[in-house]
């Protein structure tokens, strides 16, 4: 059975970052909180993969989404997403993103739309409880993004499973529909 995903740096250290095609989930959860990001970034194309002190750059054009999981306590809620502090921000303005308030009063938010990252992209060393995967190509590539984005929303956001499945789900189709790359023939 092929590997559908693995650790971003376990792939890097063993030659297995595909160079066409792949998917890079990064999350950051803070400690104290459920209070949750999540970057994903589609690449393809690339010309070089090189570690720097903060993680691995990838010399290519990248297109990226976020997610952002806010408690219903979070001190902060009126504030862009963008102007937080650096360990709370997205690139984002509420009115690019697309909303789902969960029964527990949890939010989420996630990009309406890919955002392009030209020329080169680094991903961040995770730390702590953190992580980056790498989804390979798989025909059932979408599937596996959601049942993932379903678990650790769930399990480590702490949003409702019933919740956790129907935005996992719109996530997996949205990153379907807008971060695919065009191949010319």
């Amino acid at each position: 059975m092929p590997i559908k995903a693995m650790d971003l740096f376990d792939a890097y250290s063993k030659s297995m970052l595909p160079m066409e095609h792949g998917f890079i989930v990064s999350s950051f959860f803070h400690r104290n909180s459920s209070y949750s990001r999540y970057e994903i970034v589609s690449y393809n194309n690339v010309k070089s993969i090189y570690p720097s002190d903060e993680g691995i750059t990838f010399q290519t054009d990248g297109k990226k989404m976020h997610i952002l999981i806010e408690p219903s306590n979070y001190p902060k809620k009126g504030e862009e997403p963008y102007v937080r502090t650096r360990a709370d921000q997205i690139p984002h303005r509420f009115s690019e993103l697309d909303l789902h308030t969960c029964k527990n009063q949890t939010k989420i938010y996630f990009s309406k739309d890919s955002v392009m990252s030209y020329t080169a992209f680094t991903i961040m060393k995770p730390e702590g409880i953190n992580f980056s995967f790498l989804f390979f190509m798989l025909p059932d590539i979408y599937d596996s993004m959601a049942l993932f984005f379903e678990k650790t929303f769930n399990k480590e956001a702490a949003v409702p499973l019933a919740d956790a499945k129907k935005v996992a789900k719109l996530v997996a189709n949205k990153v379907q529909a807008n971060m695919n790359w065009e191949y010319s023939s």
